[in-house]
């Protein structure tokens, strides 16, 4: 199981109230709440290894080279030697330190790497995996590694982590007409304003899905503009004509990579805490009570 931690620690923020805090009157919503995810994920589904895959690099400057816009209108504060610094709740920002201590001390893998999203990790790891996947995430993004025959499938929350979308071919086939790859030449050319991804103008969603069924794929559709005898409308050929530097770069910002030098680590879910010390102290300054008993019960069973 790959979580995409920064995707449910916003969602455990903005789901319990602000008023749970700590003994010092510090906000941890978001960190309790991202407790009681993971507790109610290992208890319903047991995965043998669990690893909270993270953001080193929320906006890598790599796409960002490619595509201006990417998450541009996310940034708090442009950064000349590292990360740029996303614009995020003055009282979340707090509680991810707090998070990756706490994950740290239990034994969860924890895995981020430098120049690479969350996103990343996750396609690399789901693509090196022998056994079946569950990437539990509220990213859309992400359904372009669905597999059926590698048995990888997307979790997608709908109301906390109890009541998950299961996303795999049949369901993307019948939500959107394509499969895993195929959402992400999908996503590239509807766009996606939350990406800051222009996409191709004039083509949306359900345009793009029936070019997608007719072309087979974004080369596929990129070589029936050239080609006179295929069926494209005179609007959607002039589209995807003046469209061209965008589809040329747009693949490599939109698909996940499947290459990061993921560092070795043990994705084995713990059974009990890793430092129980560090986390009975983490506990008592923190006030996570109630939320880390859960999950540590769910553990040692």
């Amino acid at each position: 199981m790959l979580l995409d931690t920064a995707s449910l620690y916003f969602r455990a923020y903005f789901g319990v109230p602000e008023s749970v805090k700590a003994p010092d009157g510090t906000p941890v919503n978001a960190v309790r709440g991202l407790l009681d995810f993971i507790a109610r994920l290992v208890q319903d589904h047991r995965p043998d290894d669990l690893v909270a895959c993270m953001d080193a690099d929320w906006r890598p400057h790599w796409r960002v080279e490619l595509i201006p816009s990417y998450k541009a209108h996310r940034v708090a504060e442009e950064t000349a030697s590292g990360p740029d610094e996303e614009e995020i709740p003055d009282t979340l920002s707090p509680q991810v330190p707090v998070i990756e201590e706490v994950l740290d001390a239990l034994g969860i893998a924890r895995v981020g790497v430098a120049g690479y999203e969350a996103d990343d990790v996750i396609g690399t790891l789901a693509g090196r995996a022998a056994g079946p996947v569950d990437i539990v995430t509220g990213d859309r993004d992400l359904y372009q590694l669905v597999d059926d025959a590698r048995g990888v499938r997307v979790l997608y929350p709908l109301k906390g982590v109890g009541t998950l979308q299961v996303t795999d071919e049949a369901w993307l086939r019948e939500r959107y007409g394509v499969d895993g790859p195929g959402y992400a030449d999908l996503a590239l050319l509807r766009g996606d304003p939350s990406d800051g991804l222009p996409g191709v103008p004039g083509i949306g969603e359900k345009t793009a899905a029936k070019l997608l069924d007719s072309f087979g794929d974004l080369a596929g559709i990129m070589a029936a503009v050239d080609d006179p005898s295929a069926g494209l409308t005179p609007s959607q050929r002039k589209r995807l004509d003046e469209a061209r530097d965008y589809v040329a770069v747009a693949p490599k910002v939109v698909r996940v990579a499947g290459d990061v030098p993921v560092p070795d680590f043990d994705p084995a879910l713990p059974v009990g805490p890793r430092d129980p010390a560090g986390l009975e102290e983490l506990a008592a300054r923190w006030g996570l009570g109630g939320s880390l008993e859960r999950l540590l019960s769910t553990l040692h069973r």
